[in-house]
């Protein structure tokens, strides 16, 4: 009999997965070599009777910690506000370079923005979900453990912002350049450098930030399904723009004197990448999704292209260039609001399911009030993040308004229309979140793994459209500024 190591990874995952390894074992003359651990502690069939005590004792272990509203909301806050605050300077650090010369000069580069900065949701943020799992079901307990999920996972996403951000330059040429038939070698050859050196330099520096929350929050007692993926996208936005800008005007200064330096830059991270994967593939808690988690991540890069697309078009008519300073702000808090639901849905699956079922009332046809309308702690987190929309946003354009940035002046019809475009996209995102999640643990897939990346990225296209259609509006009606693409 052989039983593959896939099969016996996701029985792993399963409540009741250290009973049936253990008949798997029996049914075998020679011994099994584990490499996993049951995600949640040892589980019995539903039929089993325990004792008092022993039921009590399960309990304990498994019961997620009881939030309030109130506190929910105040442990939120904060890394909510880090992260609108990094989006914000973000954008400011956008409205600058958009005027340098490489991004003048190779506008496709605007194209690699939004998949770039979606490598937060793509990576990072499905790194912090993860292990805000594991820190809550009790796998990085073991000091051993922990750092095999952390080493493992930092080099799978190392490997994954490589190919990723060699895909998003792909994608930039094709979708930039190949409609309008001509082609730059040269060019493409800077957008590959620097969207593949930006997506390894990026990816690393905030994976470490990332662990380092993850174990902090896990030693103060706080929810880090509540912290991680906001503080994830913090200062994200902001490292990955100035990387990027820095790294594309470096190379453009390099084009016409040593051309053969972004070739160079590109072909030596590339050649990283073996590295990076031999090392995950030793570790069990990334090997498996070292050859099944490429599916969310490379359709979430295509997704966030298409709305760099609409992003490029856009800034091209002066008429609309004041977008770019709000769209890393609207695309950013979106994000980060529907992860944290996306990670709180995932973790309440994790307790109470088996993968493959979903609870009573996650069954049937999916309706928006199941979301919102309700007394559960999903329910709870669903409204207390869309209350935090319009404040939040307010606080984050007066805060644009006063460093003097963007060519858009505050009025009152202004902000009316950015608001209302901010709370669809997190009202439309937090449905799609609720759908997804259960449905992907119906199917068997893990949401930690999966959802994020699709979920940011719709967040990128949902954000950078509605805000493009917002600033058409605007100016049809006449709310135009004489400044605008100053």
């Amino acid at each position: 009999v052989c039983v593959h190591e896939y099969v016996i990874v996701h029985l792993c995952d399963s409540t009741k997965g250290a009973l049936q390894l253990t008949l798997i074992k029996e049914c075998l003359s020679s011994p099994i070599s584990l490499h996993c651990i049951p995600m949640l502690p040892e589980g019995r069939l539903s039929g089993e009777e325990t004792s008092e005590e022993e039921e009590s004792e399960e309990e304990g272990q498994r019961n997620m910690p009881k939030e309030s509203p109130l506190s929910m909301a105040l442990q939120i806050l904060v890394p909510f506000l880090l992260a609108g605050f990094g989006t914000v300077s973000a954008g400011m650090v956008l409205d600058i370079v958009q005027h340098w010369k490489a991004f003048t000069s190779i506008t496709e580069i605007f194209i690699l923005v939004p998949a770039l900065l979606g490598l937060k949701g793509n990576l990072e943020m499905t790194l912090a979900s993860r292990l805000s799992t594991a820190v809550n079901v009790g796998k990085m307990d073991s000091p051993i453990e922990k750092w095999n999920l952390i080493i493992g996972n930092l080099a799978l996403k190392q490997v994954q912002a490589t190919v990723v951000g060699f895909l998003a330059a792909v994608a930039a040429v094709i979708l930039g350049w190949i409609p309008e038939g001509r082609f730059q070698m040269s060019h493409a050859t800077l957008l590959c450098s620097s969207s593949v050196a930006t997506a390894f330099i990026a990816s690393l520096l905030q994976g470490i930030i990332m662990v380092g929350v993850i174990v902090g929050s896990k030693k103060t007692g706080i929810n880090p399904d509540n912290v991680a993926t906001p503080i994830a996208a913090s200062f994200g936005d902001l490292i990955t723009l100035a990387i990027l800008a820095w790294i594309s005007q470096g190379l453009f200064n390099c084009l016409d004197s040593h051309p053969y330096v972004s070739f160079l830059v590109c072909a030596f991270f590339m050649c990283l990448t073996p590295v990076w994967m031999v090392i995950s593939s030793k570790h069990p808690a990334s090997r498996q999704l070292l050859y099944s988690g490429w599916e969310p991540v490379i359709t979430a890069m295509l997704i966030s292209s298409i709305g760099g697309l609409i992003l490029g078009k856009t800034v091209s008519d002066p008429n609309l260039a004041g977008i770019v300073v709000y769209t890393p702000v609207i695309n950013g808090i979106g994000g980060n609001l529907v992860a944290i639901q996306s990670s709180r849905i995932s973790t309440h699956l994790h307790f109470h399911s088996a993968p493959g079922e979903v609870p009573d009332e996650a069954k049937g046809c999916y309706y928006p009030c199941r979301t919102f309308c309700g007394s559960g702690a999903n329910h709870r987190s669903a409204q207390v993040l869309l209350l935090l929309v319009v404040p939040g946003h307010v606080m984050f354009l007066y805060t644009i308004h006063l460093m003097k940035s963007g060519h858009t002046t505050l009025t009152t019809i202004f902000m009316a229309v950015y608001l209302a475009a901010a709370l669809l996209q997190v009202f439309l995102l937090l449905c799609i979140a609720d759908w997804m999640v259960h449905s992907m643990w119906k199917s068997g897939k893990d949401p930690d793994s999966f959802s994020i990346p699709y979920l940011t990225a719709l967040g990128d296209l949902l954000g950078t459209a509605l805000l493009a259609l917002g600033f058409h509006f605007l100016w049809v009606i006449g709310d135009q500024d004489s400044d605008v693409g100053d």
